[in-house]
């Protein structure tokens, strides 16, 4: 049985496992070594500030394993707005298609009305079909796109 429950220093290393999961749907012209690194310190980063106000880490645990993260922070709109913002999202492939993604949002939707926060928002890549199709079916809508050209 899964369950989900706030990160632990003793979750780190599968945690940071899990970062590998990020790299799926990135655009195919971004160096794969440089987003290896870069989702690596995403999740780093989160782990090392997940008891600072406003921001936590949950992990999905089956058994004593950790197959899953979500991470969630405050962010400031540019209207001035402040959000919850779902930093990470990772599921091992091994835990996949098992309601594990749904139940860590869930949670950290549950997080962010706890605190107060009237919307919840996130970023995916555009070629991460899968993400956008999933949070699409828990009720997510695109807000912004970011468009990118080479100039060579």
């Amino acid at each position: 049985m899964t369950h989900i429950r706030p990160y632990r220093p003793e979750d780190r290393t599968a945690a940071l496992a899990l970062a590998a999961r990020l790299q799926i749907g990135v655009a195919p012209w971004r160096d794969p070594a440089a987003v290896r690194a870069a989702v690596t310190e995403w999740v780093r980063g989160s782990l090392e500030s997940a008891g600072e106000p406003e921001r936590t880490v949950l992990v999905a645990v089956d058994g004593d394993t950790v197959v899953g993260l979500v991470t969630v922070a405050q962010r400031r709109h540019f209207t001035g707005d402040v959000d919850a913002y779902i930093g990470e999202l990772a599921v091992a492939e091994a835990a996949q298609r098992r309601g594990i993604g749904r139940e860590l949002v869930r949670a950290a939707e549950r997080w962010a009305h706890s605190r107060g926060y009237r919307r919840i928002t996130l970023d995916t890549g555009a070629a991460n079909h899968g993400a956008r199709a999933f949070y699409a079916a828990l009720g997510y809508a695109e807000e912004d796109v970011r468009l990118t050209r080479p100039v060579s």
